[in-house]
């Protein structure tokens, strides 16, 4: 146990390394993913074929393929095409498509699922079909989509680790250099878990805070000033009183 602590502490430059890595991978393919859910996720609730079926398209093209497979098309397929791409941006952009499509649901259903009384109030108001979206509808839908699309960051992370096949040494190669080292299979990827998902507690908490802070907004729940207070919420010592 000894040896496996000490080559633990050796590794742990590499390990930061690779941690770092996932970090950037999983930042980078959320930020793309999300552009993309609210693009395409848009374009499929449109209610006009030219602009519904092409996302339609990509959507379920994306979805219906494997994260791995278009990881290999990225990285090796597309240089026998003349088209070298650098291994980092491989990866990111098969993460974004990929999660980009599934986040494109999410956007969908929880535009859809916004009140139509909403809309109809924000068309009586006279907002133009920007503002009905921006101020009335999204920020609706904004706190229906938090949960899932944190779901999918998380889901998003775990898939980083297929990176190690297009020759980036993130957290897992990392690990599967740390297993060699040791020769201790249990202890190696005992480590790997503790770090994933400590990486993977600290994204859900961020979320949290982003839903906490929706919530506020819209008056359906404390602030984010309130749940972070040390202050004890005030009781209204008149109630009950007479009774």
């Amino acid at each position: 146990m000894n040896d496996n602590i000490d080559t633990f502490l050796d590794s742990w430059p590499r390990i930061q390394e690779g941690m770092l890595t996932t970090i950037y991978l999983t930042l980078g393919g959320a930020a793309l993913a999300f552009v993309l859910a609210i693009v395409l996720g848009l374009a499929a609730g449109n209610r006009h074929l030219y602009v519904r079926g092409p996302s339609r398209v990509v959507v379920e093209f994306f979805r219906g393929t494997s994260l791995l497979v278009q990881l290999f098309w990225l990285f090796y397929v597309l240089p026998l095409l003349g088209y070298q791409l650098d291994s980092m941006f491989c990866a990111i952009l098969a993460l974004g498509l990929n999660y980009g499509a599934y986040g494109a649901e999410v956007v969908r259903g929880s535009i859809a699922a916004v009140p139509k009384p909403q809309w109809e109030a924000a068309l009586a108001l006279n907002f133009t079909a920007w503002q009905r979206l921006h101020r009335v509808v999204f920020p609706q839908a904004w706190v229906q989509m938090i949960p899932p699309l944190t779901n999918l960051l998380i889901q998003l992370l775990k898939g980083s680790a297929l990176a190690s096949f297009v020759l980036l040494q993130d957290l897992t190669y990392q690990i599967e250099q740390l297993r060699r080292g040791t020769g201790d299979t249990l202890f190696a990827f005992g480590i790997g878990l503790i770090l994933y998902f400590v990486i993977a507690y600290i994204l859900t908490l961020f979320m949290n805070v982003l839903e906490v802070r929706a919530k506020g907004r819209l008056g359906s729940g404390p602030s984010l000033r309130e749940v972070l207070s040390l202050r004890p919420e005030r009781i209204d010592q008149n109630v009950g009183v007479g009774r």
